[in-house]
């Protein structure tokens, strides 16, 4: 039977699809497409080895949600098959929605519309063709289900989402910084009226948990070289879209050529299911396609960053602690305009500035710890953590990249 198909996961061995409508959603074009997308955007530039893919991360994910399930039942925690489906389904489908390089493109291809709203779409998408199969997961999805744990699983500080992709890009970078200790935070996770809690014995995990995911965030998502790389795609395809809205004409595929002409909102999105499945068309290849086309664009800027990307010519990057001063934006701006030589209107492609920030724990998102005299504590407020309030505190870098020198001429 297909509901018994087995998977070789790299990070977990042998992962079983358990169901006949598991199947049937991993095997449905939306979610194959997922193949299609790295989970790391351009850290490869940094990593070579981080070329693995939302479609592992979602299998990953739905693999974790079956063993985190299993220990809350052997706990006494009463939990239907029904929903035991229902919320694999919904950690299994929680990124469908992402576009292109992950969240590279987020904010730029399209007008500032967020994954998560395009999953709950798709989703509800999927559910229509499965005749209503996914309601359960929908609502855990979206947080209308009674019991909150569910949810809590699916989207927290300490989700299942988090357990995988940390484990899964400390695996892919090497950085084994970001080791994390899934296992055991899994069986210290309990049920306390309703709400998803950790023992008070798993309190360690929870705070290596944080202090990893800071050091992925600082090593890896935020490394400097991959904030210039996506800052050079964001910039690239924010010029092909000006070209294409202006009436040019060049290589991309049709669905790619569509989201550049038209600026679509998430309201066009939610009234034209047509949309959605356009959207749902695009991965890394429509991108990675149109790049190899416009290295010989007539195009000055489309010609020289796309010729940057395939040969690695990243921009220069500063990356400090401490804002830069207006008086050293408007000398480092004027340097790199004299020595490209190029139109000021044109200057933005060339050079970028901005900030990034982390955090380790958002108090106001609590994680919940069950002490043994059966109180239930926030995380931050348990004893003898002090890195843990540290970590609450938000931390801002302050970038400036630039092109070093133009590739291809005016």
């Amino acid at each position: 039977m297909k509901s018994q198909k087995i998977l070789n996961d790299p990070v977990y061995g042998f992962i079983t699809i358990p169901s006949e409508l598991i199947f049937a959603i991993i095997d449905h074009p939306y979610f194959q497409r997922l193949r299609r997308i790295r989970q790391l955007g351009l850290t490869d530039f940094v990593y070579p080895g981080a070329l693995h893919t939302r479609f592992h991360h979602a299998l990953g994910a739905m693999h974790l949600m079956s063993i985190t399930l299993d220990n809350l039942r052997i706990k006494g925690t009463e939990i239907s098959d029904e929903e035991y489906e229902a919320a694999l389904i919904a950690i299994l489908l929680h990124d469908i929605g992402h576009g292109p390089f992950s969240h590279a493109l987020e904010y730029s291809l399209l007008a500032g519309i967020p994954h998560e709203e395009l999953s709950l779409m798709t989703i509800e998408l999927l559910n229509q063709e499965f005749s209503g199969k996914l309601d359960l997961a929908l609502r855990i999805f979206k947080n209308q289900y009674e019991r909150k744990f569910l949810n809590q699983l699916v989207s927290s500080q300490l989700d299942i989402d988090r357990l995988d992709y940390l484990q899964r890009d400390c695996f892919f970078t090497g950085v084994s910084e970001g080791t994390i200790g899934a296992d055991r935070i899994i069986k210290m996770m309990a049920v306390k009226d309703g709400q998803l809690v950790i023992e008070e014995k798993g309190i360690y995990s929870i705070e290596n948990f944080l202090s990893a995911r800071r050091l992925m965030y600082w090593q890896v998502y935020l490394h400097k070289t991959t904030v210039s790389a996506e800052k050079m795609l964001i910039n690239l395809i924010q010029r092909a879209k000006m070209l294409a809205q202006s009436g040019e004409k060049f290589f991309v595929t049709e669905e790619f050529e569509f989201f550049m002409k038209n600026q679509v909102t998430l309201s066009d999105f939610k009234n034209r299911k047509e949309l959605l499945e356009k959207f749902l068309q695009l991965d890394d290849f429509d991108i990675w396609g149109a790049i190899k086309m416009w290295k010989t664009a007539e195009d000055y800027v489309l010609r020289n960053i796309s010729h940057m990307f395939l040969t690695r010519k990243l921009y220069k990057i500063n990356l400090v602690n401490e804002a830069f001063s207006p008086k050293d934006l408007e000398k480092l701006r004027q340097e790199t305009l004299k020595k490209l030589d190029v139109p000021e209107e044109d200057l933005h492609f060339f050079f970028s500035s901005g900030t990034v920030s982390n955090y380790g724990y958002l108090a106001k998102d609590r994680i919940n710890i069950l002490t043994k005299s059966g109180e239930v504590v926030d995380v931050a407020q348990a004893a003898d953590l002090p890195n843990i309030k540290v970590m609450s505190k938000i931390v801002e870098k302050h970038y400036v990249c630039r092109v070093k020198k133009l590739i291809s001429p005016l």
